[in-house]
């Protein structure tokens, strides 16, 4: 009972943050996703053993790059190429069974990619037609919400086949189906308030985003079993560390940003 009330409260004081900041300014979003992923990096370095600080300059140089100076579409989608070709490269390494493939460079490139890629691309989902979509953002927040809540609850009360127990021995396979059908029938509901998308896009934004959002934990709890820790963290108590509460929406951002851009020209 104590560990759910810390649990609680942590993530009461986490979704408080974030809408906040959301609803005060653009500038604050952005800042704080920055800090955001400069703490997500600064933990999937010690959980990969990557040494130097040179990670953490190539990450600001490019962010700052990607949210403020770049304006060409295909220097966009280059980022995004290299991002996605990243994830995937991980969901090779999530289901071989060597737990340790890669070496200095490739730690690199994967954290900047990983880690920076999914955080840019994540501060650039609310930034549609010129404007800052404040509802587009939290409706995606909402949905990892949902979708782990129900996940959770789920898996407790019916779970009985496991999902990956090589990699993550509580989840099961009812807790997934269960959470994607919550996140899926959240997401018409959130395509009722939002213009922007309609309701059975924002259901099928929703498949997207649990989807890598689910591979994302998994790619990330097969980082800490290959380091030999429960958490990536200890900044957040009762959850662990930032990546470990960011895992999903950080891998899940950039096939969410693809989403939506082919819904914006099919539209």
């Amino acid at each position: 009972m104590r560990e759910i009330l810390r649990r609680s409260l942590t993530g009461a004081v986490y979704i408080i943050l974030l809408l906040s900041v959301v609803f005060l300014s653009s500038d604050a979003f952005d800042f704080l996703f920055m800090v955001f992923g400069l703490a997500c990096l600064n933990e999937y370095k010690k959980l990969v053993g990557l040494r130097g600080l040179h990670i953490y300059f190539a990450y600001l140089v490019l962010w700052w790059a990607y949210i403020y100076f770049v304006t060409k579409i295909w220097m966009v989608y280059a980022l995004l190429f290299c991002t996605i070709t990243t994830n995937f490269t991980l969901l090779v390494y999530l289901f071989s069974k060597k737990e340790k493939l890669f070496n200095t460079l490739q730690k690199f490139i994967i954290g900047l990619f990983y880690v920076g890629g999914g955080f840019i691309f994540l501060t650039m989902i609310p930034y549609t037609n010129n404007d800052f979509v404040k509802f587009l953002i939290i409706g995606i927040f909402i949905l990892i919400w949902v979708n782990d809540s129900f996940a959770y609850i789920t898996g407790r009360a019916f779970g009985k086949h496991k999902l990956f127990s090589r990699v993550s021995p509580k989840k099961t396979v009812e807790g997934a189906v269960g959470g994607l059908l919550f996140a899926m029938a959240t997401a018409y509901f959130l395509g009722k308030y939002e213009p922007i998308v309609t309701p059975l896009q924002w259901v099928f934004i929703s498949v997207v985003i649990v989807v890598a959002g689910s591979l994302g934990d998994l790619v990330e709890s097969k980082f800490k079993r290959a380091a030999g820790v429960k958490d990536s963290g200890a900044i957040l108590p009762g959850h662990g560390g930032m990546l470990d509460r960011l895992d999903s929406l950080v891998f899940a951002a950039p096939f969410a940003y693809l989403t939506l851009k082919i819904i914006a020209y099919v539209s």
